[in-house]
């Protein structure tokens, strides 16, 4: 009998990790992300983050090229479309990645939403350098 009750633990055990992975913050939602840098295209396109928790991104760019990763509303982008800002290293949301580089930074998002993160250097987001961030409930 002490042998079964502990396979019934054990299986009961494994229930209630894979219950606990799957209903954490949505399937989708984690606290860090990676996000690479390949033939001027951001891989993945689409990343799915929890709102109200600090969340780690690391940008590799794979490219022989430097770039940057620009994320937020509609306003920001406007900004960087037409500023004049050559390298970004003090806010978390903007951030310089140089060729063959990584660079990590932590970003909180308050509220739920979506935005974009975009590559602002001259005809990068119009050739594709373009991104989508889902912040969900977390």
């Amino acid at each position: 009998m002490t042998s079964r009750f502990a396979v019934v633990l054990a299986f009961a055990a494994s229930v209630l990790v894979l219950l606990t992975s799957a209903c954490g913050s949505g399937a989708n939602a984690t606290a860090e992300a990676t996000i690479a840098i390949h033939f001027s295209h951001f891989v993945p396109e689409d990343v799915t983050v929890p709102a109200g928790v600090p969340v780690t991104i690391t940008l590799r760019n794979d490219d022989p090229i430097e770039h940057e990763w620009i994320v937020g509303p509609p306003d920001v982008h406007e900004r960087h479309r037409t500023g004049t800002e050559p390298y970004h290293d003090q806010v978390p949301t903007e951030v310089t990645v140089p060729a063959l580089e990584s660079r990590t930074t932590t970003i909180t998002f308050e509220e739920p939403g979506e935005y974009l993160y975009i590559c602002h250097l001259p005809g990068h987001e119009a050739y594709g350098m373009v991104g989508h961030m889902h912040v969900v409930e977390g």
